[in-house]
Formats: C-alpha cells, structure tokens, sequence
C-alpha cells in the first residue's frame, strides 16, 4: 500500500516535468506558471507546513496518506481564487504560521487524529497558504496557470513529506519515532519565530 501510494505521488510530479521544463522560458503563460511553481518555495513557513502535512498523513496511516494531502491542495485551491479575487481573509499571516507550529506538534507528539480530522485542520491551514499564493499573482498572469503552478508545486512539497515519512518508517522503529517526532518538535518552533515575525 505504502508503496503504490508512493508511486502515485512520483507519477504525478512526473508527468508535469514537461511543464516544468516549459515554464523557465520565463514569457507568457510559462511566465505565470512558472511564479505559480516559485511561490510554494518563496518562504520556509510554506516549505514546512506543506512538507508536515506529508509527514503527518504517514505517520497516521491508512487513509490519512491521500485525504490529508488531497483536503489541502483542494481547500489552497479555493483560497488562491479567492486571494486572485481580491476577496479578504484576516490573520493570513498569522494563520500560516500557526499551520506549521500545529502541525509541527501534531508530528512531535503523535497526534492520533482520526484522517477526516486531520483533513479538515490540514484544510483548513491551506486556505490562509492558497489566499496568500492567490493574492501575490502576478498582474500579468493567467489565474489558471499560476494556480496550475502552485497546485503543482504543492503536490511536490506533499510528496517529499510523504518520502520522508516513508523514509523514517524504514528505520528500527524507535530511531524512527524519535526522529519523526524530533522533526516535527523543531518545525513548531520555527513556526513560533514565524508567528513572533508576523505579529
């Protein structure tokens, strides 16, 4: 199972590679796409939250593995177009930062959430990510084509977060708690300093 669910992530990056290689023409609708795909990157507080919420849906199990990852990329997408719309949100700031110190420590503690539980906090987080991706597209961009970018590279941060559990699980299974729960312990408080800088 852990296997197949793997490989699907890898097939999906893999089949916009092309995309990929388009979009660093840097003209037009690669332009957009290509800001679209840079944005995710463009702060660690995205690089960590969407990274911990892969580790999270490994570390629950089951179903968690695609609906916690598959709650957040629809619910960002929802608030990118409403972020493109111009439409407010408060605390986005703030809601960003505390999407990593809570699931930081949903990590470092083992939360045994339930995986509709958890969808719906990973869920809701993503609507502060996908407002603020929404609301610093470029004037010049298509929407659907940045959006198409940072679902993309979204999808990509989600994949490593789920290699990564992967990966630890491998591990004897003390050394890989310990580590998981250490990772998730030091990306909360990273979030902390984030949320100290936003406030």
């Amino acid at each position: 199972m852990r296997k197949t669910v793997l490989r699907s992530f890898l097939a999906l990056g893999a089949a916009f590679f092309p995309a990929i290689a388009e979009a660093h023409v840097g003209v037009g609708a690669a332009h957009g796409f290509a800001h679209g795909l840079g944005h995710p990157f463009s702060g660690l507080d995205h690089v960590l939250a969407m990274t911990l919420v892969g580790v999270l849906a490994v570390q629950l199990g089951g179903r968690a593995i695609w609906m916690v990852p598959a709650a957040f990329v629809s619910v960002m997408m929802v608030g990118g177009a409403l972020g493109a719309a111009a439409v407010n949100i408060p605390f986005v700031e703030t809601g960003i930062a505390l999407s990593v110190i809570v699931l930081g420590a949903m990590v470092a503690f083992d939360v045994k959430a339930s995986a509709a539980a958890a969808a719906a906090i990973a869920g809701l987080f993503a609507l502060f990510h996908g407002h603020a991706h929404g609301a610093e597209m470029p004037a010049t961009a298509s929407g659907l084509i940045y959006g198409a970018g940072f679902v993309l590279a979204t999808v990509a941060l989600h994949a490593i977060g789920v290699s990564l559990g992967f990966g630890l699980h491998r591990l004897a299974e003390t050394k890989a708690r310990f580590l998981t729960r250490s990772a998730g312990g030091v990306a909360a408080l990273l979030g902390v300093l984030v949320l100290a800088g936003a406030a």
